[in-house]
C-alpha cells in the first residue's frame, strides 16, 4: 500500500460514488437488522439532495478510489455523523476510526458541543468501537412499528477550549 489514504470533504460529483460505498459496506447487515437499514435504499440523488440540501460528507479514498465514507449533518448543537461505510476490501486499515476523528475535527472547527449517532441494538461491535472512541449511550429508541428500542442514541462531548480555559 504505497499510496496513501486520503479523507477530503465530499462534493456534489461523490454521491454515485458515495451510494456505491454504502451499498458495499452495508450489504453484510442485510438480513441481519430488523428493520432493514434505510442504507439499504440509499441512491445517489438521495444523496446528491442531502448534499444539496447542506448535510455533509467526508470521503476516505486512494487513487481516485473510494474506500470509506461518512454522512454528516448539524443537530441540535452537535454534528450528527451517519452511514459511516467502509468497503469491505478497505476494512483493517483504521478507516472508520480516521473518518469518525475526521468528524471530529469538522465538529470542532464549528465550534460545536459534541458529536452524536445512532447504533443498531443488535450491533455490539459497533457500539464497542464507538465506546472505545470515547461515546457513550444517551438513550435508547424504537423505530416506527416497534414497540421495544431498536437503536441506541450515542454521543462525545467535546472539549470546548475557550470554556476550558476560564475553567469551571
Amino acid at each position: 500500500m504505497s499510496d496513501p489514504v486520503v479523507l477530503r470533504p465530499a462534493t456534489p460529483d461523490d454521491a454515485p460514488a458515495i451510494a456505491a460505498t454504502i451499498a458495499s459496506a452495508f450489504a453484510q447487515y442485510r438480513g441481519r437488522l430488523v428493520p432493514e437499514s434505510g442504507a439499504f435504499r440509499e441512491t445517489e440523488e438521495g444523496i446528491a439532495a442531502e448534499l444539496a440540501k447542506g448535510a455533509g460528507a467526508i470521503v476516505a479514498e486512494r487513487n481516485g478510489e473510494m474506500l470509506g465514507c461518512v454522512m454528516i449533518k448539524v443537530m441540535e448543537g452537535d454534528l450528527y455523523f451517519g452511514r459511516l461505510a467502509v468497503v469491505p476490501e478497505a476494512r483493517g486499515l483504521g478507516l472508520a476510526r480516521r473518518l469518525v476523528a475526521a468528524v471530529e475535527a469538522d465538529a470542532r472547527a464549528r465550534g460545536l458541543a459534541g458529536v452524536r449517532l445512532g447504533v443498531r441494538v443488535v450491533l455490539t461491535e459497533n457500539q464497542r468501537l464507538f465506546r472505545s472512541l470515547g461515546y457513550v449511550e444517551t438513550g435508547r429508541e424504537a423505530h416506527p412499528g416497534f414497540d421495544y428500542p431498536t437503536s441506541i442514541n450515542m454521543r462525545k462531548h467535546l472539549l470546548n477550549r475557550e470554556y476550558d480555559k476560564v475553567g469551571r
